[in-house]
């Protein structure tokens, strides 16, 4: 798909990440010794991250991060996306919640696809009637942005999932932050430090399932 120019992106939130303060200084590690950190913290808010990951690249692009996860900062989140190379073709693999099958969503592909059929109205008529029947819209191949829709419960089929992860056990798990803007700053500067130094993509394959008698 790279080859082609195709754009592969797996895409999620990261909601509820919280901007803690330790009252203390964290020890640091010593030979023979794990790094202890200070357990008592003051909260100064939360924060959410959309992120996309580059499943050939294996970086992650155009992070947003924001008070809030609506369908309107997902509509807007993958709009700044795909103008980072407005005539490629681009598909994003998200799970099914309702903010990826929502109306904005919808409106944003067929302007940026330039189709121009009736779209209906939500809740009444058309394509925007339904969950459903927009998720088939933006599910269509033969359009230049689409989505691809994992099955319910194997979120960890999503890629971006394993990137969280290590979000988590490099960055969130040891800082301490004095405000929600200082939080976002950091994690954008984990996301430029990993991109610089550690940007490959993820492989790993099924070995199976145990049996349960």
């Amino acid at each position: 798909m790279l080859e082609q120019g195709i754009h592969l992106i797996s895409t999620d939130e990261m909601t509820g990440i919280q901007a803690l303060e330790r009252l203390f200084p964290n020890k640091r590690i010593k030979p023979k010794q794990v790094e202890k950190i200070e357990f008592e913290y003051e909260r100064h808010g939360t924060l959410s991250l959309i992120a996309n990951w580059d499943v050939a690249r294996g970086k992650v692009v155009s992070p947003s991060i924001g008070p809030t996860r609506t369908e309107q900062d997902f509509s807007e989140h993958i709009q700044r996306t795909i103008k980072i190379d407005e005539k490629a073709e681009w598909i994003f693999i998200v799970d099914q919640l309702n903010t990826h099958k929502s109306e904005s969503l919808v409106k944003l592909v067929a302007e940026s696809c330039r189709i121009t059929i009736d779209l209906g109205r939500k809740g009444k008529e058309g394509i925007l009637q339904s969950m459903d029947s927009r998720a088939d819209f933006l599910s269509d191949e033969s359009h230049r942005i689409r989505f691809v829709y994992i099955p319910k419960h194997t979120s960890w089929l999503n890629q971006i999932e394993c990137w969280f992860s290590i979000l988590v056990r490099r960055l969130l798990k040891r800082i301490t932050v004095r405000s929600t803007e200082e939080l976002s700053q950091k994690i954008l500067n984990f996301i430029d430090y990993f991109n610089q130094h550690f940007a490959k993509p993820f492989v790993w394959k099924l070995k199976g399932f145990k049996d349960h008698k």
